[in-house]
């Protein structure tokens, strides 16, 4: 990766804010500037606005309290103002991994088609226009929408290519781990499943018996050797597709009898096909476990996960620490970046100068400030 420490910030920011001309027939000497969004900070020649960091904080605070319904207002309010810290560094560290993306020539517009299709899938929507007159009746654009989607897979490839697949876990630190938490590992019996799902709501009895049809030849399929956790991503109308069906951990009897009396008569990697209420499962037993004490080699997978979310969140601040040095970021005065670098630049605030025939034949276009999704 290349410094981008260069002259692309040549020009001067008034006030900390983008200035246009009030009238593009005004003459020079009546041009007043007039504050179009305030910029909070820049990263190289993308800025964060004051709008964009207004959005996500309000989208923070309405995370929070999705996630603990049940909790008083101030734990709500506690938590938000911890993680609330951390909010320009989160914005600056996604500008800073798209523009690596970029660097790297990754593109995900495959993947977003079909992450935006499993969120139709999810909603019970019928077309992707349906979910577009969803998401502009919240009050969302479309487009900002899908960017903040885009944005999302290009940040999440890039974190896999670049600090994920360096991740080295060795089988020493696993049966360290193993060796330490032994009685993590005592457990009841338990099956991990996963599912895909085909929904039978609101379809006629020869759609549904399609449906059961489509299943049955899903089951035969992964018999025949095809990824389960591909074709969940691809075909599954369920919470899970995304993470290829993956259903968890369940001891006996927290199921539903139907499904609960199956998978615990059935051994691991094996299928069945069990009609619900509202559609079909593909049910697949990933793992199964016995009363008492696990085998490492059952709950192997499992500590490297544990070891691997371990490492991943200070591997990630190294890297980023790392595009923060390679890139210039400037925050404004009264902000904070908690993951600021040393030497870091603050926007300063100077005079307009007069453009001359000369410097504004050279004078770079100033970009409209972005608005997040």
């Amino acid at each position: 990766m290349k410094n981008l420490k260069s002259a692309r910030f040549g020009f001067a920011l008034l006030a900390g804010s983008v200035a246009l001309l009030a009238h593009p027939a005004l003459t020079k000497a009546q041009a007043k500037p007039v504050v179009v969004e305030e910029i909070v900070a820049r990263v190289d020649n993308e800025m964060i606005s004051l709008s964009d960091y207004q959005k996500a904080d309000a989208a923070l605070h309405q995370e929070i309290a999705q996630q603990c319904q049940a909790c008083p207002p101030d734990k709500i309010q506690a938590d938000y103002k911890e993680q609330q810290k951390n909010l320009l560094r989160d914005l600056i560290d996604q500008h800073l991994l798209v523009a690596r993306a970029k660097d790297m020539n990754i593109s995900v517009e495959t993947d977003l088609v079909k992450r935006l299709d499993d969120v139709r899938k999810q909603n019970n929507l019928t077309s992707l226009e349906d979910l577009q007159k969803a998401v502009e009746s919240s009050g969302m654009p479309w487009e900002d929408y899908k960017s903040q989607l885009r944005n999302s897979l290009l940040s999440q490839e890039v974190i896999r290519r670049e600090v994920g697949s360096r991740m080295d876990i060795g089988s020493d630190e696993v049966k360290k781990y193993y060796d330490a938490h032994t009685e993590e590992f005592n457990r009841p019996e338990q099956v991990q499943l996963a599912d895909i799902f085909l929904s039978t709501e609101k379809k006629t009895p020869e759609e549904i018996a399609a449906i059961e049809k489509q299943a049955n030849s899903l089951r035969d399929r992964i018999v025949a050797g095809e990824d389960f956790a591909t074709l969940a991503k691809r075909y599954s109308e369920g919470p899970t597709a995304q993470n290829g069906g993956d259903l968890g951990l369940y001891e006996r009897g927290v199921l539903a009898p139907q499904i609960d009396d199956a998978v615990f008569k059935m051994d691991k990697g094996q299928l069945t096909v069990i009609q619900a209420k509202t559609g079909f499962e593909v049910i697949k037993v990933v793992n199964r476990f016995e009363a008492g004490l696990q085998p490492m080699d059952k709950v192997e997978n499992e500590i490297m996960n544990k070891l691997y979310s371990v490492k991943m969140e200070p591997a990630l601040r190294e890297y980023l620490a790392q595009l923060r040095e390679e890139n210039y970021v400037l925050v404004k005065p009264g902000y904070t970046d908690s993951a600021a670098v040393a030497g870091a630049t603050l926007i300063q605030e100077v005079a307009p100068t007069p453009d001359t025939p000369d410097k504004k034949k050279a004078k770079r276009k100033l970009p409209i400030p972005k608005v997040a999704g």
